[in-house]
């Protein structure tokens, strides 16, 4: 919300927060990947079996073993071991699920990007349509649904 604030397009998921910020700033000026709820209910129910995806997708391949081959912690070998091990084995967030839509998803930030004047009216509207989210809305409406308190008058 922060980032949709000040102007920055969202690269998310329909989950969480990114639902209710792509209500507000219309999903014309944000970038969904990932899977449905639905396909994942689906994928989890069928048994997802992160290593098929490994196996399949070249780059994605590429990119955990790099994650695993101590590029990124020279000075303490294996640190990132276990990282690489939970993405091809368990992957419980079904991150190579997703890998390529995220993928797809930037090669359409990429174009929307280039079209300048276009993503200047994204950043405009990203910010404009951002003010539901004010801390004064969000602490009454947490008061009231979620904390059942009264306003105190002053």
């Amino acid at each position: 919300m922060k980032l949709s604030l000040n102007g920055a397009m969202t690269i998310g998921t329909l989950d969480g927060a990114n639902v209710e910020i792509q209500e507000e700033v219309g999903p014309e000026n944000f970038f969904i990947f990932g899977m449905t709820v639905e396909e994942v209910t689906a994928l989890v129910k069928k048994g997802y079996k992160p290593h098929d995806f490994y196996q399949a997708n070249e780059e994605l391949r590429a990119v955990v073993d790099w994650i695993g081959s101590n590029f990124f912690t020279p000075d303490e070998p294996g640190a990132l071991r276990m990282l690489y091990e939970n993405l091809i084995h368990s992957d419980p967030f079904l991150c190579l699920a997703d890998y390529q839509s995220y993928v797809d998803c930037h090669q359409k930030v990429d174009t929307a990007f280039k079209d300048r004047p276009h993503w200047a009216k994204m950043a405009i509207l990203n910010t404009a349509r951002m003010g539901k989210f004010s801390s004064d809305r969000t602490i009454a409406q947490y008061a009231s649904e979620i904390w059942k308190l009264d306003p105190v008058k002053g």
